[in-house]
């Protein structure tokens, strides 16, 4: 009787002193000024902070995209205030443009004669007079 009552004693304890420490081993993200406003206008729950180990915080998805001539293309949104871009890569090229406005259903970004529209689903890309369509895929 005496052994059982200092086993539970002593789990109990340590039990108590895990809760107290924690895993230190998880990376917590800064929760401060995470909220980003998807295309629609609502916050998007789905980005959140990346804190690297050296604290640096970024706000970036990635996603790949289909063509209509079934080529993949790796397209990376990066939703940081102070740097808002999209970055197209295909076939070793990556091309980056910044934002230039946002509507309730449509975002857009230009560089030089490059335009790319975001709505929903589908990235549209203008470059003179080539249009490129392409759509979210689930990779």
């Amino acid at each position: 009787m005496i052994k059982k009552i200092i086993a539970v004693c002593i789990i109990s304890s340590f039990i108590i002193a895990c809760k107290k420490e924690g895993n230190k081993g998880i990376l917590k993200s800064d929760s401060t000024n995470t909220e980003v406003l998807a295309d629609n206008g609502a916050i998007d729950s789905t980005i959140a902070y990346n804190t690297d180990i050296n604290g640096n915080k970024t706000i970036k998805t990635d996603y790949v995209y289909k063509a209509t001539d079934k080529s993949l293309v790796k397209v990376v949104f990066n939703y940081d205030p102070k740097n808002r871009t999209v970055s197209i890569t295909n076939n070793k090229k990556t091309f980056v443009l910044e934002k230039s406005e946002a509507k309730v259903n449509e975002t857009i970004y230009k560089k030089d004669d490059m335009t790319a529209t975001v709505k929903g689903d589908s990235l549209i890309i203008n470059q003179g007079n080539n249009v490129i369509e392409l759509v979210k895929t689930k990779i």
